[in-house]
């Protein structure tokens, strides 16, 4: 098993933030089936402020690099959640160029 940290920020309006909750109280189920047929096995999202938290669990075979490229989002349904939710965020400082979530770096795992 394979596992990743990101990091993206919400739009600091919170209306925007309970809505971006209230739509991850019911993900589209081909949301979910495009992901799983990815190699995601388990997706958590913490939330402090605006700042968002993103783990992903996956198969040893997932390949970071061509899943969660904008090429690799082949799916309709997937691209339109993909850009309703970016109407939620702002790319974090830290993020680079091509990035839109920002991968973070493992520091400590016990």
């Amino acid at each position: 098993m394979k596992y990743f940290g990101f990091t993206i920020d919400l739009k600091d309006d919170p209306q925007a933030v309970e809505q971006y909750k209230a739509y991850h109280r019911a993900v589209w189920p081909e949301v979910l089936e495009h992901a799983r047929s990815s190699g995601v096995l388990k997706t958590r999202i913490f939330l402090l402020g605006h700042r968002l938290f993103l783990y992903i669990e996956t198969t040893d075979e997932f390949d970071l690099s061509h899943t969660l490229t904008p090429q690799s989002n082949d799916h309709p349904r997937r691209q339109e959640w993909d850009a309703l939710m970016r109407g939620f965020m702002e790319k974090v400082p830290e993020a680079r160029v091509e990035e839109w979530w920002a991968q973070m770096e493992l520091v400590h795992e016990s």
